[in-house]
């Protein structure tokens, strides 16, 4: 799979890679960070942090069942970040009052450098690299944060990496492959897709040795020839092993088939936005339409070199990302190199046509970081200011976002005065397991695919909480003596009108409604059925 490489060439005082732009390259340094800083709005970040912290507590002792939820006790439990959300406990226990922050920035820099690191594949000089890594974050925005799924960008990059000191002569380096899913196994459930990669790159160099061999006169058309024989068989084994290897975490096979299950439920993949295909209807969907747009384009018109593993595994790629919205970032990690490389040609071109040698490169440069620094200037501090209020004060920054903060102070204050099995948005509950320890939750970001006999809770909050005529029948079903709903939604007006529910607490955001018999100083909501 050694791809054709323009020669490096010694610079010359006009060649704009000669230049130096060290101001430059801070400002978009400064940029990259100013998008990879996000607050902690995830909604499944708080279950993760629950976690991360009991396991610290238990000494690592996963649970064998569902520790956190009231519907689905018995579920047995599979965490497929167990060891992510190990980190993000040890962060904020030994923070202190800026263990916050402290997570913000460990997510930051596993963003950050997931993008660095797959920029560092496609040839160019440091500028366009990071020019072009700010890019992809501001098309990446609405999926960057305390998101987990920021682990297996990481190693998406770090395996594009290996690959391509693999097509230049390290054979080496493909032996780091089991270790790296190893450790990646246990991080992050995403592993499975950089088997994926892997397969493909695979699948695709025996096609073309194949090839080689049969339609020799084609294969010579190709502007890439694919790996050595030795080279290939041991990427071959190496992924074998490296899938192999992913079977030694806590729970073993398990892993693998929770992982299948959920992406096999229909019902989820349906009703979930993330599950959804792109739309032009939603902020994340224009922005990856106007990066493919814009890469389609400059291919199209400066990529001349028909190279069929390096376009095979892009068009894989991009098959998952219009499947569902949540794979965009794997598409946009996976295209980084292309982009760069299309980058660098486009900045030759037009300092060509703009004469660039002729006109002092040194003088372009400083007038980029004046308009860049301009634009900083322009955007004003106003995002990072968010950022630090959510790292140092998180109960403040949650009051200025729908997260009912104020109704779980409230909470806390009168505990005695709710029961034990709560209902509400599927949102909150994460951001619950966080903020009140010890209650049990109705649903959160972990369910979607639970199933046991008629509890198919993912279906029966639907009907329960979104659908416009609710089940009420679901509330007898799973003993519900609270609830804690957005103001005006179906469930929320129902239960106003209906006798022997009780209206506790309400503000701008949420509603909290009490049953009229529920026990206040019997179970407590740490208790499961």
């Amino acid at each position: 799979m050694k791809r054709l490489r323009p020669k490096a060439t010694r610079t010359e005082p006009g060649d704009p890679a000669a230049i130096s732009t060290p101001a430059l390259n801070a400002l978009l340094l400064l940029v990259i960070a100013n998008f990879a800083l996000q607050p902690l709005t995830e909604p499944d970040f708080g279950w993760h942090l629950r976690t991360g912290l009991d396991l610290l507590m238990q000494g690592g002792r996963l649970p064998a069942i569902d520790p956190y939820s009231h519907t689905m006790p018995d579920w047995p439990w599979v965490e497929h970040a167990w060891l992510t959300d190990l980190v993000l406990g040890w962060f904020y226990a030994s923070g202190g009052a800026v263990g916050c922050l402290l997570i913000i920035a460990f997510f930051a820099m596993v963003s950050a450098t997931a993008w660095m690191v797959a920029a560092q594949v496609g040839p160019a000089i440091r500028p366009i690299r990071l020019g072009t890594c700010a890019l992809s974050l501001w098309v990446a925005l609405p999926f960057l944060g305390a998101r987990t799924q920021v682990v297996t960008l990481l190693g998406v990059a770090v395996v594009l990496v290996l690959l391509d000191r693999l097509r230049q002569g390290a054979r080496w380096i493909i032996w780091m492959l089991p270790p790296l899913f190893l450790l990646w196994a246990n991080l992050h459930g995403g592993f499975t897709a950089g088997l994926f990669l892997l397969a493909v790159v695979v699948g695709l160099n025996w096609c073309m040795a194949v090839v080689s061999r049969v339609w020799p006169d084609v294969f010579r058309r190709f502007d890439e020839t694919h790996l050595p024989s030795a080279d290939l068989w041991g990427l071959t084994l190496a992924t074998g092993l490296a899938g192999l290897v992913t079977l030694l975490n806590p729970y073993g096979w398990r892993l693998h088939r929770e992982i299948f299950d959920s992406l096999a439920n229909q019902f989820m993949v349906a009703t979930l936005q993330e599950w959804q295909p792109p739309s032009l209807e939603t902020l994340a969907g224009r922005l990856f339409g106007i990066y493919l747009g814009g890469l389609t384009i400059a291919a199209v018109f400066w990529y001349r070199r028909f190279e069929p593993v390096r376009m095979g595994l892009l068009l894989a790629f991009l098959f998952v990302a219009c499947r569902h919205l949540r794979n965009i970032p794997l598409f946009l990690i996976v295209s980084l190199p292309l982009a760069v490389e299309l980058s660098q040609i486009g900045v030759d071109r037009l300092g060509s046509v703009l004469m660039l040698r002729q006109r002092r490169p040194a003088q372009w440069a400083a007038g980029v970081t004046a308009a860049l620094a301009c634009l900083l200037t322009f955007l004003g501090p106003d995002h990072l200011r968010d950022v630090w209020r959510f790292g140092v004060n998180p109960t403040a920054a949650f009051q200025r976002t729908s997260y009912p903060i104020e109704a779980v102070e409230w909470i806390r204050a009168h505990r005695d005065r709710l029961g034990s099995r709560p209902v509400h948005d599927y949102q909150y509950g994460g951001f619950l397991l966080w903020q009140l320890p010890g209650i049990r939750t109705f649903i959160d970001g972990r369910m979607p695919a639970w199933r046991i006999g008629d509890r198919w809770i993912f279906k029966d909050y639907v009907d329960l909480v979104t659908a416009p005529v609710p089940r009420t029948d679901l509330l007898d079903k799973y003993m519900v003596d609270w609830a804690l709903l957005k103001r005006e939604t179906p469930l929320a007006t129902m239960l106003a009108a209906t006798p022997g529910w009780i209206n506790e607490y309400e503000d701008m955001k949420v509603v909290i409604y009490v049953k009229g018999n529920s026990p206040a100083g019997g179970a407590t909501p740490g208790s499961g059925r």
